[in-house]
């Protein structure tokens, strides 16, 4: 089994986008009990809330429901729990490491790696307003990690 933590800043928006788009995939390729998928803030800003609505509406345009979710916030036993801990942007990347002491294990790694536009970050919909161009982000580096996915219960 691979255990995947999407973290992004408040985890009502990207991350839990990350998230629920990953399950989705998962399911649909028959591997819903191969991996265990999560998501979590670098902050405490929206700590049980659930997903923005128009993050939420975002995947509801795609059939994918978020009912359920609560942000909650990256913690330093998340990075011995997890195989791979995913970021949305830099700024992430650096706080994912304050939190976790580091990253010895190679786990931390940005969602757009995953795809040919490694590097790239998934801009914030929180101050872009465009949910659209997250999704389209999300969904291509979500596509990208399921290949590791498969992998992992291929082996």
């Amino acid at each position: 089994m691979i255990k995947i933590l999407f973290i992004c800043h408040g985890n009502i928006c990207r991350s839990p986008m990350a998230e629920y788009v990953m399950k989705h995939l998962v399911q649909q390729n028959g591997a819903k009990e191969q991996a265990e998928i999560a998501s979590a803030a670098t902050s405490t800003e929206e700590i049980g809330n659930p997903v923005y609505p128009p993050a939420k509406r975002k995947l509801a345009e795609h059939g994918i429901s978020c009912k359920g979710h609560a942000a909650r916030q990256l913690q330093k036993s998340d990075y011995h729990h997890y195989d791979l801990l995913i970021g949305m942007d830099h700024a992430n990347i650096r706080n994912m490491n304050r939190i976790c002491g580091g990253d010895a294990a190679k786990k931390i790694h940005l969602l757009m790696d995953y795809t040919s536009h490694p590097g790239k970050e998934v801009a914030d919909p929180w101050y872009t307003g465009d949910f659209e161009a997250t999704w389209q982000d999300v969904l291509e580096g979500c596509q990208g990690l399921l290949n590791i996915v498969k992998a992992s219960y291929k082996a």
